[in-house]
């Protein structure tokens, strides 16, 4: 049993985590923004006690010392999963909004376990493919760990997407920074998912907090595909059970020490996961697209490559299929009123 700090306890991917750490028997403080939120993970987990499941409230972690407090624990923490961080292209200044948030929240709960918590050991951090992707690289590159975005705050201020992708490069960036320059007593991971699909954890229960890659299949089924079937955009995937366990099996591994984890399952397009709810689903045939709706298809050109050597053969990852991911989706947005 290892005693874990969990930030963000209340997003899509953090609860998935959290419902592994439970079940692999280890103690948990999760950190939410409000006691409103404690209640509603705590009511999720009637059966286990406070010693294993504790929160502490962090309302705004773009404070510099927004973690300062949370780090403290009697038994004290071993290991830290960073997932708390801004996600969503709804930017009206992309430096308070995306960047600010991002950047301070990595360094300062770095400064506060450096700190505070001389105990921890390993810290993994929810990073991003936005963090890998490179616009400079020619069609069909094949992505890892290797890569970098090379995205600059002058883009960052001009474009909300770009901002989003600045916000994880730059605070990815800062967490290695910290680590060269501050020689901390604990070794870092990140994980570096693309569009994370799959089911929505039922505490979670309103519509408007899902996360944005799963909006889009809440979108389809309430019938806003209908007529056309929008563009896919990134065509890179991942199901959110695998991610969380990689965040586990990052702090768990020793291999995982110093090293970026790119969870990939494959690709996907819009027009596939309109087919799987179709064939799957056929009672919401009438909000569906038929086969010959326009739109949805992978865009011309090379797909970019991937290599997921890593996470395959370092943390073991079996990835799920894509069917299973949108049908389990589904089922989920369909249990909160979707």
């Amino acid at each position: 049993m290892t005693r874990v700090l969990l930030t963000g306890g209340s997003g899509f991917i953090a609860a998935h985590v959290l419902d592994l750490l439970l079940k692999n028997g280890h103690s948990v403080v999760t950190t939410v923004r409000s006691l409103e939120k404690a209640q509603k993970i705590k009511d999720a987990y009637p059966q286990v006690s406070k010693d294993k499941l504790d929160f502490a409230i962090v309302e705004d972690i773009s404070k510099p010392d927004a973690f300062d407090e949370a780090v403290k624990s009697e038994p004290p923490f071993e290991a830290v999963l960073h997932t708390a961080s801004p996600f969503h292209f709804n930017v009206t200044d992309a430096k308070k909004d995306l960047l600010d948030p991002a950047i301070i929240g990595t360094t300062g709960i770095l400064k506060a376990i450096k700190k505070s918590a001389p105990s921890v050991k390993r810290v993994v951090i929810t990073s991003s493919f936005a963090a890998i992707w490179d616009q400079t690289k020619k069609p069909g590159h094949v992505y890892s760990e290797q890569d970098w975005n090379q995205v600059t705050l002058e883009d960052a201020e001009k474009n909300p997407a770009d901002a989003y992708r600045a916000s994880k490069t730059f605070a990815e960036r800062a967490a290695w920074e910290f680590v060269e320059k501050e020689k901390p007593n604990f070794t870092v991971a990140t994980i570096n998912p693309p569009m994370v699909f799959g089911p929505v954890i039922n505490y979670l229960n309103d519509l408007s907090s899902i996360n944005t890659s799963n909006s889009r299949v809440a979108d389809l089924i309430q019938g806003k595909w209908k007529n056309e079937i929008p563009p896919t955009g990134l065509i890179l995937w991942v199901d959110v059970r695998d991610v969380a366990l990689a965040h586990v099996k990052a702090f768990e591994l020793d291999s995982a020490a110093g090293k970026r984890h790119f969870i990939i399952a494959g690709y996907y397009s819009n027009k596939e996961t309109a087919d799987i709810v179709r064939k799957n689903f056929p009672e919401l045939a009438s909000k569906l697209p038929t086969e010959s709706t326009p739109g949805g298809d992978y865009p011309e050109g090379a797909k970019p490559g991937f290599d997921n050597s890593r996470a395959v053969n370092e943390l073991g990852i079996k990835f799920r299929p894509y069917e299973e991911s949108v049908v389990d989706l589904v089922k989920s947005l369909q249990a909160i009123g979707a």
